[in-house]
């Protein structure tokens, strides 16, 4: 008889699934996925990637550009097993969306097998594969930029005194998932952990950025989601992205020399608090660690 983790009640040897998701492009979801998988990895897990927006293909390009640097400077760097998958394109919607979800069972059974986590990548839109991945979601990390134009992905807001007057199109997506996870067959009837953060804040200071605060402290309470301050607008993520990189790999490369500046640890900081939000030990236990 399989074990079972007392917190999450699935079996120990079942890997634990971390989805990013929104349907919105441009919030940071590859860059967060990609920092995640290299943390759990460097806190000791054994980590599977999986890519769903073939079309763009950014955590793909991450994990490219991370290979070409290693090949380039001959250093070891840890590395999740990485999976893309590929929109179909069978001639019907039926067709297409059946071979969707056999491509997902199939990466999803691979990876569960050899992995304590899978992080997967969805595509910045609503489309068949995106609504797969939420609903296998334990635990779902929703980025959102700091702005109260974006805060519409979460809530309908009162444009006038900024009261939520109800869910948005993707809580409410979200809440459906939720539901069909709980009613699932046993062990698999779990509630999904979610996370949404405040992504790509800025350093500056003013009166929305308070507005956004109280904004998303109500939707947390009524919507029942764990609201995690996210990454900074930090020019260092950009120049990371180009090598592969994370802020957990920074004092291993290649070219760094001496100490991290101030803003690159505030920024591995913020990383490490993503991590304490989604609370891996919790989840598998704790495990050697260099991060």
């Amino acid at each position: 008889m399989e074990s079972l983790n007392p917190d999450s009640q699935l079996p120990t040897d079942y890997a634990h699934i971390i989805v990013f998701g929104n349907e919105k492009g441009g919030s940071g979801k590859s860059t967060a996925a990609m920092h995640v998988a290299i943390g759990l990895l460097r806190l000791g897990y054994t980590v599977g990637t999986l890519d769903l927006d073939a079309r763009q293909g950014t955590l793909t390009r991450i994990m490219k550009n991370r290979w070409a640097y290693v090949h380039k400077h001959q250093i070891a760097l840890p590395d999740p097993l990485h999976m893309l998958i590929d929109k179909s394109t069978a001639d019907t919607l039926e067709a297409q969306q059946q071979q969707e979800k056999d491509f997902m069972d199939m990466a999803i059974s691979e990876l569960r097998a050899s992995c304590d986590f899978v992080v997967i990548d969805t595509p910045g839109t609503d489309s068949h594969l995106s609504r797969l991945a939420h609903g296998l979601a334990d635990t779902l990390v929703t980025p959102v930029n700091d702005s109260l134009i974006d805060l519409d992905l979460i809530a309908d807001i009162d444009p006038d005194d900024l009261t939520i007057k109800g869910p948005s199109i993707y809580t409410k997506m979200v809440t459906e998932q939720r539901a069909k996870k709980r009613a699932a067959p046993p062990p698999f009837n779990t509630d999904i952990h979610w996370i949404v953060m405040r992504n790509r804040r800025s350093h500056l200071a003013m009166k929305h950025k308070s507005e956004i605060e109280t904004v998303l402290r109500a939707a947390a309470e009524q919507f029942d989601f764990t609201y995690q301050q996210g990454f900074g607008e930090r020019v260092i993520f950009r120049e990371l992205f180009l090598k592969g990189l994370t802020l957990l790999d920074l004092r291993h490369s290649a070219e760094k020399r001496g100490s991290m500046t101030m803003s690159e640890l505030s920024a591995r900081q913020e990383v490490r608090s993503l991590l304490n939000a989604i609370n891996p030990a919790k989840i598998k236990g704790y495990r050697n660690h260099a991060a």
